[in-house]
């Protein structure tokens, strides 16, 4: 048998992930993967041992990237700030002219395939929930958010949000029209309980 060709790891599984984003698991052919990547299917095989095997590390891969700016985000001052910076990042990575607009998690899970391509997304989209949720109530303990928030449904609010503005990406929205929504989205966001002390302390006597 001849030998596998040899190719470039990132540059491979970069070229696979715009496959996945734009045509989603179920999708994307072999040939399809094999075309982009520029190998053949015993070597895409060999390196992954099946397509899902690839799409597990096209994930591993684009998770590398999310949890840099995903720190970056967490680490702000304030919950609202942390939804802010969430929603204004999400907003220029989805019109991002560098990859397909949108996002790959909602256009590979729009028809997720096989159980365990469905499993795969669920757990990424877990570990993010996960650190948003921890966060907040972090943030709720510290007097940050009010004794009434709830940081579960909180997160998820802001995952809905999120998704809604990978789709509008996807459907030619620009970087602007995102960032408005996401504005508007957080109008209601719940406020500091320190901050409304000191709005109560500025605010003057009753006559």
């Amino acid at each position: 048998m001849g030998r596998h060709r040899e190719f470039d790891l990132e540059e491979a599984l970069a070229a696979a992930q715009k496959v996945f984003w734009l045509k989603g698991y179920d999708g994307a052919s072999i040939s399809d993967l094999t075309e982009a990547m520029g190998i053949n299917s015993p070597s895409l095989y060999a390196a992954f041992g099946s397509k899902q095997g690839l799409f597990k590390a096209v994930l591993n891969h684009y998770d590398a990237s999310r949890e840099k700016v995903m720190a970056k985000i967490l680490a702000e001052a304030t919950a609202k700030d942390v939804a802010a910076r969430y929603l204004s990042a999400l907003a220029d990575y989805a019109t991002d002219k560098k990859h397909p607009p949108g996002c790959l998690m909602i256009k590979a899970g729009l028809s997720p395939g096989e159980g365990e391509i469905a499993k795969q997304l669920a757990r990424h989209k877990s570990a993010m929930e996960l650190a948003l949720r921890e966060r907040f109530e972090c943030a709720k303990r510290q007097g940050d958010l009010p004794k009434s928030a709830n940081p579960g449904a909180l997160v998820r609010y802001l995952l809905a949000i999120g998704s809604g503005l990978c789709v509008q990406a996807a459907s030619g929205a620009t970087r602007e029209e995102l960032r408005a929504m996401a504005e508007l989205a957080l109008v209601g966001f719940p406020r500091s309980e320190k901050k409304k002390a000191a709005v109560r302390k500025l605010a003057p006597a009753a006559v």
